[in-house]
């Protein structure tokens, strides 16, 4: 259940429902905005309407809301405003303006990192995203310049007026990534590892959760409850293709699943038009596709030299291709009230 106190509720009453709720062997999870605090009560309770009765009484409470679905926290039934999640001064998911993330697969070098974030952030990205750390599906392929490629991603970020979001792959590396990113990414793969989901929850740091290659989206909005319930309320969902039958493109991009994550959880949510399809033909189409259906941003992968690209070359803009995709954007972005970010003024 949802236990919303009332306006500007003092902490002391806001101390007597925790109180009460461990006092019953629940966990509370408070989320404090501006005007009003949000208090998610989860655990098994013997007898629900007799706990809602009681918190029901408690000063300070405006209304207590019973949860009918598993994923508690990141329901939209607990909580009917969209989430923003705040990633640094200026840039955001969820809010009137898209969130883009552009950036190479992998960190290659200073000179392929700096070229991509001038050219992207020139375009108007305000996201740097690239891997420093890759799950590859041989051992033998390209793994990542590790930590020399988080400082590679936050030199090139800062010089050009850029976030960076990087993904984390062991959950003993979080602290590591979290000194060099401004939001960490969670894998496809990693979807499930719910050992990397506690430890990211337990970080407080942006979160970028994209969904599993095979998995549902109740599956998905379980694994974003596994942050949320670990104290990260800042999460932000990528939808980025599951897999299929048909060999035509990489995977399948689910572009419905915005509209039906909408209708089912506060939190932002993004498209990867590069994983979901695998062919850079496509990516600006799905792209536009994204937005109209309601998406919070983007993440593409844009290299200076795709054929020469050490990942993902065939699904990867250049920079020039994805100047034309943000052109292209603007008139969807305004036909559905969103806008597109402001170019850094860190730009050469």
């Amino acid at each position: 259940m949802i236990i919303v106190m009332r306006p500007h509720s003092s902490d002391a009453e806001l101390d007597a429902v925790t109180a009460l709720i461990a006092s019953l062997k629940l966990a509370a999870h408070v989320s404090k905005g501006q005007e009003r605090t949000v208090v998610g009560v989860v655990g098994a309770a013997d007898d629900k309407d007799t706990l809602l009765a009681q918190f029901s009484q408690l000063d300070g409470v405006e209304s207590v809301v019973p949860i009918s679905r598993s994923y508690k926290l990141v329901s939209k039934e607990g909580r009917q405003a969209r989430s923003v999640v705040q990633v640094r001064e200026g840039i955001s998911f969820g809010g009137r303006t898209l969130a883009i993330c552009a950036g190479p697969c992998s960190v290659e070098s200073r000179e392929q990192l700096e070229t991509a974030a001038a050219g992207v952030a020139r375009a108007g990205a305000n996201l740097l995203r690239g891997g420093a750390f890759k799950p590859r599906t041989s051992p033998y392929a390209f793994q990542g310049l590790g930590e020399e490629g988080l400082k590679l991603l936050r030199d090139a970020a800062d010089r050009n007026g850029l976030a960076v979001v990087t993904e984390v792959l062991d959950p003993r590396d979080v602290e590591l990534v979290v000194r060099y990113a401004d939001m960490l990414q969670i894998g496809a793969r990693n979807m499930q590892n719910f050992t990397l989901l506690r430890e990211v929850g337990q970080a407080r740091h942006p979160a970028l959760l994209k969904r599993g290659i095979a998995a549902t989206i109740e599956e998905w909005l379980m694994a974003a409850e596994y942050v949320f319930a670990a104290g990260n309320h800042q999460v932000v969902l990528c939808e980025r293709g599951i897999r299929s039958y048909d060999t035509q493109t990489r995977n399948l991009l689910d572009i419905s699943a915005v509209p039906v994550l909408r209708a089912l959880t506060h939190l932002p949510v993004i498209v990867d038009p590069s994983h979901g399809t695998g062919v850079r033909a496509l990516v600006l189409p799905m792209s536009l596709a994204g937005v109209a259906a309601g998406a919070d941003g983007l993440l593409v992968e844009v290299h200076p030299n795709p054929a020469a690209a050490r990942s993902d070359g065939p699904q990867s803009l250049t920079v020039s291709n994805f100047a034309d995709l943000m052109s292209r954007l603007a008139p969807v972005a305004a036909a559905v009230e969103r806008s597109l970010p402001t170019p850094a003024l860190a730009v050469r």
